[in-house]
């Protein structure tokens, strides 16, 4: 059992095998904040907001720890990253079962901390879920598995802020060459904003995945 605590909005229209979005919060955030997406996206999904196991008080939480730390800048607890990895695969498999969803029709998106695991996830589970919208995130090369597959068919969304003053976007800029060499199909754009979503990045990406239901 994952044990994570989720939101859920039903198609709003019955649909026997839903294609379903999971979506992932930042840290210090919580399962309420991107699902405040969901009134604006497309009827026919099935959209899950988890929420991460650690909780920071005060209605926070985080998928893995960050040390700050003055000598060392600020490092990421990658244990527990991994063992947030690893969960959330055993959540989507036990929501695609509780749900009957469309086993080709998996949406993966993350903020931030969630895009970071968005993305290690596909490659340490090949082809689990067969789109992934990262946002304001970037692939943490120390949170992959030794060979990534070859074999996956995984579409990426990535996004960033030009001016992001929590995680650079140089950062998130290392990700299309990355996933180009792999020779796996994605998109990154980038938007005059900092830490966030754009309006026009919201509407870029929900175009985004209406193409691919």
């Amino acid at each position: 059992m994952s044990d994570l605590h989720y939101l859920v909005r039903e198609p709003k229209k019955p649909v026997e095998n839903p294609s379903l979005l999971i979506l992932l919060h930042g840290y210090g955030s919580n399962e309420q904040d991107l699902f405040s997406f969901a009134k604006e996206l497309p009827e026919d999904l099935l959209i899950i907001s988890a929420q991460a196991p650690l909780s920071m008080g005060f209605g926070a939480y985080a998928w893995y720890s960050i040390n700050f730390d003055d000598k060392n800048g600020k490092f990421s607890d990658l244990k527990e990253a991994k063992e947030s990895i690893d969960k959330i695969a055993i959540f989507i498999d036990e929501i695609k079962n509780k749900y009957n969803t469309n086993s080709d029709k998996t949406f993966l998106l993350g903020f931030s901390q969630g895009a970071i695991l968005s993305y290690s996830l596909s490659f340490y589970y090949p082809n689990k879920v067969q789109h992934v919208i990262a946002l304001s995130g970037y692939i943490n090369t120390e949170l992959l598995p030794e060979n990534i597959s070859t074999d996956i068919k995984t579409n990426y969304y990535c996004s960033h802020g030009s001016v992001d003053q929590v995680l650079p976007v140089e950062w998130a800029r290392n990700s299309k060459p990355f996933l180009d060499k792999l020779e796996f199909n994605n998109v990154y754009s980038e938007y005059n904003v900092g830490h966030g979503v754009a309006p026009q990045n919201f509407y870029s990406f929900k175009k985004w995945i209406e193409e691919h239901l």
